[in-house]
């Protein structure tokens, strides 16, 4: 079947549902899914705009809420996961995923759907090493911590997520695996990117978290968005044992969506030509959920997930074919995902504005049907609960329930992954920062504008073959030989870019974890993120 792939979308539904019929009527390509790697940006109406982690001049309604609102269906079947510019305050009532919109479903925090037999993973939002080890906790009205906090990835989705044996096909995540871009043309992306140069060669840049995925389930593909540049890379994992066969992923980053822009990809994948045509619950990863539904915490305790070093009764949370053989025995086998969408809040009027409308915190009657349905906590519904039994202490936490916590997991012991980062600045490098003050420079790069005479090529190039170490550590060969068409394609003024840096150079300065309003902020290398209005209005 024909997947097509998205970069950061940014709310611009309509550009790239028009984008996709404009291929079907000029080259005949008709995509099946449609896989969005983050900011998606599913805002509702005003008040999801002011759970948006981004200056008020950057928040645009754009068009999700046609959507959302039935004026409007997707032409096809769309999965995505979150980023870090996201109505978070939407996405949250989906903590385990669901419908957005008709025929638009969010990957939850973490997930796995099937489609036609592909097995389909993602994890939403991006790395932060001081929120990692938290609970979910965040709930609206977000205050300048939260609002960007409720995007930060979580300990124990990527615990989850690693208790999965059987093999997975597309993964996706928003920021970077850590280390892939030594698996690809990275001469090239520094060429197109040279403000990434310090990143790449301390092995700043990306996920830890990404990466320990990426080395645990080896998907076939691993996409992923973010840094608004289109590269690719191959990866040959290392085997275990003689009998373990070798495995390989083929990674893709994709644009964000603008005209001119090379944003999607259309890649062939096998499929199961006898499954079903609708989304299906994943079994193994239902019983998952199941097994790990106790370690679920809210609280902004930092603590570890159970591991092997004697202070756990229990660390592996995976499940066994029987366990697995139950999911399906509760379903009745039949794993569709049922269409039961349902608007949880007032949908935006262009005709009647609602400026001071304040976001509220709501419980999703997908996300209680669910929870009900497969013995899971609600975790908004724990939000609330522990919101009001804190509320006369002024915080959320509650002391006993962190000595409960003791028995699974703990904050006295040293993390399962460096989340110190003694490499970082107090900022990650990839959490994308807009300055409210100052110019709006465009750091991205314009690919070759596309042409009725010159259909896009849907082959994605992967190149340099290299095999993966446990450390992923980074490769010794700094310069690579090797060529990368879709990186070729992409790369045009390259010298203006340049240029434009030495002009006007990035400042980077320690910033406050608190948040203090006396320390200045940082104007990050992606600030021009979302420059796509200024570029609209020039079109």
């Amino acid at each position: 079947m024909k997947v097509a792939v998205a970069g950061c979308c940014h709310g611009a539904l309509d550009k790239m549902y028009e984008t996709l019929e404009l291929l079907q009527r000029r080259h005949n390509v008709r995509p099946d899914l449609l896989l969005c790697c983050g900011d998606f940006q599913a805002v509702r109406n005003e008040a999801d705009l002011r759970c948006m982690a981004v200056p008020a001049k950057y928040r645009h309604m754009q068009t999700f809420y046609r959507y959302y609102s039935g004026e409007k269906k997707a032409p096809v079947l769309t999965v995505f996961i979150g980023g870090n510019h996201e109505a978070s305050n939407h996405l949250q009532e989906l903590p385990y995923g669901g419908w957005v919109a008709p025929n638009i479903y969010y990957l939850g925090y973490a997930g796995v759907v099937r489609f036609r037999g592909v097995r389909i993973g993602g994890i939403s939002g991006i790395f932060k090493s001081h929120d990692y080890r938290k609970g979910h906790f965040e709930c609206p009205p977000y205050n300048q911590q939260t609002i960007r906090s409720a995007y930060h990835v979580r300990n124990i989705e990527v615990f989850k997520l690693k208790q999965l044996k059987r093999p997975i096909d597309i993964f996706m995540s928003h920021d970077w695996p850590r280390s892939i871009y030594h698996y690809g043309n990275k001469k090239q992306l520094l060429k197109m990117k040279s403000f990434f140069r310090q990143e790449v060669e301390s092995n700043t840049l990306g996920s830890p978290a990404a990466s320990e995925l990426l080395q645990h389930l080896k998907p076939t593909y691993w996409f992923s968005a973010h840094l608004h540049v289109k590269f690719a890379a191959f990866m040959q994992h290392q085997t275990n044992s003689k009998e373990e066969l070798p495995k390989a992923t083929k990674f893709l980053a994709l644009d964000k969506c603008l005209p001119h822009r090379d944003f999607l990809q259309i890649i062939d994948i096998e499929h199961d030509p006898n499954a079903s045509d609708s989304l299906e619950y994943d079994a193994e990863w239902i019983a998952v959920l199941k097994a790990t539904n106790s370690l679920i915490n809210v609280t902004q305790s930092s603590w570890n997930m159970p591991e092997n070093n004697g202070l756990h009764a229990k660390w592996d949370y995976s499940v066994t074919e029987e366990a697995i053989k139950e999911v399906l025995e509760e379903l009745n086998h039949n794993l569709k995902i049922p269409c039961n969408f349902t608007l949880t809040a007032a949908c935006y009027d262009p005709s009647k504005p609602q400026k001071q409308v304040e976001p509220v915190h709501t419980i999703n009657p997908q996300t209680t049907e669910f929870c009900a349905q497969f013995g899971l906590t609600d975790i908004n519904s724990r939000i609330q609960q522990a919101k009001e039994e804190g509320a006369g202490r002024g915080k959320y936490e509650d002391e006993e329930e962190e000595e409960e916590m003791d028995s699974t997991g703990s904050a006295e012991e040293p993390s399962e992954y460096n989340t110190d980062n003694s490499g970082l600045s107090s900022i990650n490098p990839d959490e994308i920062m807009l300055d409210e003050e100052g110019g709006d420079e465009d750091l991205s790069t314009c690919s070759v504008d596309p042409s009725p005479d010159h259909p896009p090529d849907f082959s994605a190039s992967f190149s340099d073959i290299r095999i993966m170490p446990d450390s992923m550590a980074v490769s010794s060969d700094d310069a690579m030989d090797s060529t990368n068409e879709e990186l070729e394609k992409s790369g045009v003024s390259k010298q203006v870019e340049e240029k434009s840096l030495n002009e006007r150079p990035l400042k980077r300065i320690a910033g406050n974890e608190n948040g203090n309003s006396g320390i200045k902020k940082i104007k990050r290398r992606n600030q021009a993120i979302y420059a796509a209005e200024d570029e609209d209005k020039t079109e």
